[in-house]
């Protein structure tokens, strides 16, 4: 992978769609993508509702540049379209994910069958969960959108063809887009994610210290970190440097949430978990926050310098 990984000039981290060798040749599936295209359609027009968080979610990825019109295709080119649909998170109901299906079969073939899934990087969870009880000032963060900013060359992307409305209109013609950066559902995208940004912890260590290096190799879990500190202030110095190395390579370490009110102080409220913006200091209601499928009460007034306790969650 080391190969064929490298920076752009923006910074961003550039990957290829790693394709098992030799893999099976990939149909064009064009006719599958347009009928299922007229499927999710009817469906969204059924549902005014979910269709309003479709179009809002498919605006902005063009917004963020994550996918643009795709040039025609050749006489015999090789491609895939990847056919879409929506889901919600069962705690956000007014929040809907477009999936992009890599495992869609065509031809008794799809696309995720011929590419290398990557090695297992994510760390032990367990081993997370108890060095996140360690010391009393506990810390959750989390990298936005972090498969999003791994970018695809741009010979992989006709793999990676969609079918939508032009300039997101529902008025307008269907056309061809192709997504630039790889996605929720590719079966390598977490090896690719986890790697990239373990080696922009292993660039930045000498600038942005060992330990803002180790943070991410050993207490993030995919996009998700968790640690304990002894103090706030070490805890305030390591989320500082390590967003810092972090946006060297475009990566943003925000969603932070802390048990302790100077650390969350440290901060702008536009880096805090959403969770933290919408309580209400002074209430009697607890905050918690979910990690590796647990409960963790934060709770900013009461539990300042206590060790976290985190719950079975009932609701996984």
């Amino acid at each position: 992978m080391s190969k064929e990984f490298y920076q752009d000039d923006s910074n961003s981290w550039v990957a290829l769609l790693p394709f098992r060798t030799p893999r099976k040749r990939i149909p064009n599936n064009r006719q599958y993508a347009d009928s299922w295209f007229i499927f999710i359609e009817r469906k969204l027009n059924r549902n005014p509702e979910m269709k309003k968080h479709f179009d809002d979610f498919m605006q902005k990825v063009f917004e963020r540049d994550l996918a643009k019109p795709a040039p025609p295709l050749t006489q015999g080119e090789e491609c895939w379209y990847l056919p879409c649909f929506g889901v919600y998170h069962p705690h956000k109901p007014d929040q809907i994910r477009v999936v992009f299906d890599s495992s869609a079969r065509y031809e008794d073939v799809s696309l995720n069958e011929n590419l290398l899934t990557g090695p297992n990087l994510n760390n032990n969870l367990l081993g997370d969960l108890y060095h996140f009880r360690q010391e009393p000032i506990a810390i959750m963060a989390e990298i936005q959108h972090m498969f999003h900013c791994f970018i695809f060359r741009e010979d992989d992307r006709n793999f990676l063809r969609f079918r939508w409305y032009r300039n997101n209109d529902v008025n307008d013609e269907v056309i061809d887009y192709w997504m630039k950066v790889h996605i929720f559902g590719n079966s390598p995208s977490p090896a690719v994610a986890i790697y990239g940004q373990r080696e922009t912890a292993q660039e930045g260590k000498q600038e942005f210290g060992s330990d803002a290096r180790q943070f991410v190799e050993r207490n993030f879990y995919v996009d998700d970190g968790l640690k304990s500190l002894p103090t706030e202030a070490e805890a305030i110095d390591l989320l500082t440097r390590t967003q810092n190395m972090l946006a060297t390579a475009k990566l943003r370490l925000h969603k932070i949430i802390s048990n302790s009110n100077e650390v969350m102080r440290a901060f702008p409220s536009d880096d805090h978990a959403i969770s933290v913006k919408e309580f209400q200091l002074g209430s009697d209601l607890t905050l918690s926050q979910r990690s590796r499928g647990l409960l963790w009460d934060v709770d900013l007034l009461r539990m300042q310098g206590v060790p976290v306790r985190p719950a079975p969650s009932t609701g996984m």
